[in-house]
Parts: C-alpha cells; sequence; structure tokens
C-alpha cells in the first residue's frame, strides 16, 4: 500500500539547534580528530543527539500497549440533570472538549491492530471543574471480578517466560479454573472479538459507577456509547490477512476518516439503578450489582440516552498527545462517583500508579493531560516541573476551626459498608453461566459458528485436561455451546 508522503512527513530545512536553542554548526558530520576520526567527547550536539535518541521510548504500557486517539467534543442531548449535578450535564446543547486513546489490550506496540483482543475505549472530558476520565473498553463486562488476580490474569495473555511465544496453554489454564471469565470469553471469541477498527465498535464504562445531584441523592449507572458508523467486525481469516498486510489497520483508518472530515460519533446512554431496586434486583437474580463479569440487562435497567461523542481533530504529535496521554478511573468531578466494584477499586489506584511510573510524577502538566480549568495544589518538584508553583507557599493550611466532612465530599453521602474484614471467595456460591449462556443464545447460527471455530483453534493447541475443563463450563452455559465446540475441535482432528 503506497501513499504519497503527507506535508508533515518531509524534512525541512528549518535552522537545527540544540535543545537549550543554541545554533548547531553542522548536523551531518561530526566532530573529529582528522578525517577518519576518532569522535571527540566535546561534540555536545552529537552526544545530545545521541542520548535523546536512547531515550526516546518510554516504558511500554503493561497492557493498552498499542493505541490510537484523537480529540473531539461531547454534546449534551437530553436532561440527567436528576441524577447529577457535574455541570457538563447542566444543560441540553452544551459541548465539552475531550480525547479518546483506543487501544489493543494484550499485544505490545509493535502488534498488529486486527488480533483476537479486547479493545480499550478511554475517553477524557475537559470539564471546567477538572478532568473526568471514563477508562473502560469495547465490552461491558470483563474476565475476573478482583483485582488480585489482575496481573497473573495478564502474565497469561503475555508471553511463555521460556519460550517467549504467546501461549493458548496458559491462557486457557488460567480460564478453566476461573469460569467468571466465561463471560468475557465468549465475547471475545465470538466476532465481537476482531472488530473493524475503532470507528465501527461500541464503548462502555464497564464498571458501575454512581452519580450525585445537587441534593446529595446517589444512583448507580452504567455507561455505554453506541456507534452511529454501525457495527463492522472482521472474520477471524481477514483479521490475519490484514494483521500481515496492514498491522496498523485500526489507526489508519481513525487517522484518515477524521483527515478527510468523516468524523466519528457515538451516542451515549446511561443505564440507572436506585439503590432500593439494586437489593431487590440482587435478591431476584442473585447477581452482584457491581461484579464486573455481569451486566445489567436492558430490560431490566433500559438504556437513556444522554450525548453524543464526536471525534472531530487528530493529534499534531503522536508521541506526545497519544503515548503520554495519561488517564485514570481515579478521575471524577463533583457529581460523579465511583461503587464498591472490588475491580474499579484497584484501578482507581493502579491507573495513577502506572502513569507515574511510565510519564514521570509530573504527568498531569502535560498539555493532553493538563485540565482545561485552573488548577492548584503544593504538590511540588520532581521530574518536568513544568507549573511548579512559583513563590507560592507549598504548603497548606490547617483549618484550625476543623473542616466539618461529610460523605466522600462534594455532595457524595458516601456508602454503608458491612461484614468481617476478611479474604472472601464467592467460587461455587456465585452463577458464572447464565448470561455467558444467554450472550450465546442471541448469536445467530453463523455467529455461533465462528465461535466455535474461534475457539476451536487456540483449544486444540492445549492440553487434554485442559481442554476438557474448558468445554466442562461451555456445556453449563448451554448444552449447545459445548457441543459446538466439540464439533469443531472433532473437525479440526480430521483435517
Amino acid at each position: 500500500m503506497s501513499q504519497q508522503p503527507r506535508a508533515s512527513e518531509l524534512a525541512t530545512d528549518e535552522p537545527v539547534t540544540t535543545a537549550s536553542g543554541i545554533p548547531v554548526a553542522d548536523n551531518q558530520n561530526s566532530l573529529t580528530a582528522g578525517a577518519r576520526g576518532p569522535v571527540l567527547l566535546q561534540d555536545f550536539h552529537l552526544i545530545e543527539k545521541l542520548q535523546h535518541f536512547n531515550r526516546e521510548r518510554i516504558p511500554e504500557r503493561v497492557v493498552h500497549a498499542k493505541g490510537s486517539g484523537a480529540y473531539g467534543s461531547f454534546t449534551v442531548t437530553h436532561d440527567i440533570t436528576q441524577h447529577t449535578k457535574a455541570k457538563l450535564f447542566s444543560a441540553i446543547g452544551k459541548q465539552t472538549e475531550t480525547f479518546v486513546r483506543f487501544s489493543t489490550v494484550g499485544g505490545e506496540r509493535g502488534s498488529a491492530d486486527t488480533e483476537r483482543d479486547p479493545r480499550g475505549f478511554a475517553l477524557r472530558f475537559y470539564t471546567e471543574e477538572g478532568n473526568w476520565d471514563l477508562v473502560g473498553n469495547n465490552t461491558p463486562m470483563f474476565f475476573i471480578k478482583d483485582p488480585i488476580k489482575f496481573p497473573d490474569f495478564v502474565h497469561t495473555q503475555k508471553r511463555d517466560p521460556q519460550t517467549n511465544l504467546k501461549s493458548p496453554t496458559m491462557m486457557f489454564d488460567f480460564w478453566s479454573k476461573a469460569p467468571e471469565s466465561l463471560h468475557q470469553v465468549t465475547m471475545l471469541f465470538s466476532d465481537r472479538g476482531t472488530p473493524d477498527g475503532y470507528r465501527h465498535m461500541d464503548g462502555f464504562g464497564s464498571h458501575t459507577y454512581s452519580l450525585v445531584n445537587s441534593a446529595g441523592e446517589r444512583v448507580w449507572v452504567k455507561w455505554h456509547l453506541k456507534t452511529q458508523q454501525g457495527i463492522r467486525n472482521l472474520s477471524a481469516a481477514e483479521a490475519r490477512r490484514l494483521a500481515g498486510a496492514d498491522p496498523d489497520h485500526a489507526q489508519r483508518d481513525l487517522f484518515e476518516a477524521i483527515e478527510r472530515g468523516q468524523y466519528p460519533k457515538w451516542n451515549v446512554y446511561i443505564q440507572v439503578m436506585r439503590d432500593d431496586e439494586r437489593s431487590a434486583w440482587e435478591r431476584r437474580t442473585g447477581w452482584n450489582a457491581f461484579d464486573l463479569t455481569k451486566v445489567w440487562p436492558h430490560k431490566d435497567f433500559p438504556r437513556i440516552p444522554v450525548g453524543v461523542l464526536e471525534l472531530n481533530r487528530n493529534p499534531a504529535n503522536y508521541h506526545a498527545e497519544v503515548e503520554q496521554a495519561a488517564l485514570s478511573p481515579a478521575n471524577v468531578v463533583p457529581g460523579l462517583g465511583y461503587s464498591p466494584d472490588k475491580m474499579l477499586q484497584g484501578r482507581l489506584f493502579a491507573y495513577h500508579d502506572a502513569q507515574l511510573y511510565r510519564v514521570g510524577t509530573n504527568h498531569q502538566h502535560l498539555p493532553v493531560n493538563r485540565p482545561r480549568c485552573p488548577f492548584h495544589n503544593q504538590q511540588r518538584d520532581g521530574a518536568m516541573a513544568i507549573d511548579n508553583g512559583g513563590a507560592a507557599p507549598n504548603y497548606a493550611n490547617v483549618q484550625a476551626a476543623g473542616s466539618r466532612p461529610q460523605g466522600f465530599g462534594h455532595g457524595d453521602p458516601g456508602w454503608a459498608v458491612e461484614g468481617v474484614a476478611a479474604r472472601y471467595d464467592g467460587r461455587g456460591q456465585e452463577d458464572d453461566y447464565t448470561q455467558a449462556g444467554n450472550l450465546f443464545r442471541l448469536l445467530t447460527a453463523q455467529e455461533r459458528q465462528n465461535l466455535f471455530d474461534n475457539l476451536a483453534d487456540p483449544l486444540s493447541q492445549v492440553p487434554r485436561e485442559i481442554q476438557e475443563r474448558q468445554l466442562g463450563h461451555f456445556d453449563r452455559a448451554d448444552p449447545a455451546y459445548g457441543a459446538g465446540v466439540r464439533a469443531a475441535l472433532a473437525a479440526r482432528a480430521r483435517v
């Protein structure tokens, strides 16, 4: 696929300087002792150029390493002020600047965009009250419900420590022993596991969050973003072909669509659950509303329209604006809040900590991460302290009369916590099969066959013990599910 170079891809004759602005006398020839060298250490421009080159790559994200990003706007189309006092939702027609980073999850930065993998869908709103980050995926559920399993799970999706190869055995050994993963595994190996670029997939906050209104009343909420471009997926064969022919397919598709003015859009919805409804629903279904491996059925909690997200501007520099973008679900503004979701609670720590490691203690000073409203605190110093507070004091006044705290702050009343502090294992007591079966039963006959074939490929490569354990989970979700995968495995064995 050959293209004419863009103007921004061509070198210029702009005068070269060092990073300190000192003109460079010669950017083509190193300073040497004689025509054939050796090179002199005093050639500062050469040394600075090589030193910076050695440090051009910040540590790769452990997950979501390969991504694409764009700026845009969110426009309110429906009134939800009865549920939240967040100012960005204060009036129909109100617009808020946004940034979105899409990504694959398990692959490295050089991996193909078309690999079978969930897709990250991380959305930042630059509100007048600070940055709100809705950091989710293109699936409404996840593989696990407790963050203590997360490092182990991710390791199974990476590379075997001896062979340095991806390992279906590691993957299915984990999944087959953690039936809570079955709902997401079913989604992953369906056609939705290989979306055709980022424009043709939905997004989800996935976790249960909360909204708080001006009266201090809380509701639980799930966020949905439905693509206006329509869902479009790749077949397994086409995904493999593109992995070789155009491994940057999703990046190219998003960038070029925005460049030609074909701005992608998503309709934004919420599902709302009052706390009294939660109690009744949990008793009726046996499901935990805060369990990330579960969804809230639309018939129980219909989607409520909120607004429209549009992406309409490409970043000018990928590294500065996409690679250094540092989002965290801990970033919420007044009127928005968290929930007791165990995975969410873990991510509130883990994401910010990862950004401190990758980008630095002052990563919020970078333009893509900097809020668009005034900010002030007593955090000082550290690497890249772009805005270091000037002559202002680096400590806060103690309020001698006390601050009289209430709830979580900003009118969020807090929630009741009860029970004995301990480690709880819900296996054998929780239903990990019904929703996976419901998802399977939604698929068309062709989509089911694709699911069977997609699963048979990696399952045919794992030991029999793991294979049988995983097939047992399919059987419990729906007998036709297990039978279909067995038939696909048998068909592969005959080939």
